[in-house]
């Protein structure tokens, strides 16, 4: 299997909110994300991804719009964590973003997934699909979710 991979950065706020230590209170990190691709090789003369599993540049793009640029320097809150969601809700033009979990990153790497696998599905008619997706939250600590 041929497989591709494009990594991005962004950075995010979040909380435990029953956490047995810090991570209970509000605080942020440098999220790292590697998104894994396979699918055929492009074989189309004159096409500018002739040659290409996805071009890398195109991976950034829909990476960025469909959730890189909506998590980017937003709180990741809990659905049911009602106290920081009202306090956010007082900050006028605060970036939050509500999830249906608890925002640990192996909760936050299943919702990437699960967005991204979306947004990368078979676009070209080539089999393309995410098949892997690594979530960095700190340089030491991560999650890594593949598909099936």
């Amino acid at each position: 299997m041929l497989t591709i991979t494009r990594k991005l950065e962004f950075d995010a706020g979040h909380r435990i909110p029953d956490h047995k230590s810090q991570c209970r209170n509000l605080h942020g990190h440098r999220y790292t994300l590697e998104i894994t691709l396979t699918g055929a090789v492009i074989e189309v003369e004159g096409n500018s991804d002739n040659g290409m599993i996805m071009d890398f540049s195109d991976i950034k793009s829909l990476a960025k719009e469909h959730l890189v640029d909506v998590w980017d320097h937003a709180f990741l809150v809990y659905q049911k964590d009602d106290a920081v969601r009202e306090f956010l809700a007082t900050l006028p033009g605060h970036k939050t973003v509500v999830i249906d979990r608890i925002p640990t990153v192996e909760n936050l790497a299943r919702v990437a997934f699960d967005i991204l696998k979306a947004a990368y599905t078979d676009r070209f008619g080539t089999g393309l699909h995410l098949h892997k997706l690594v979530l960095h939250e700190t340089p030491n600590c991560w999650a890594e979710i593949t598909d099936g």
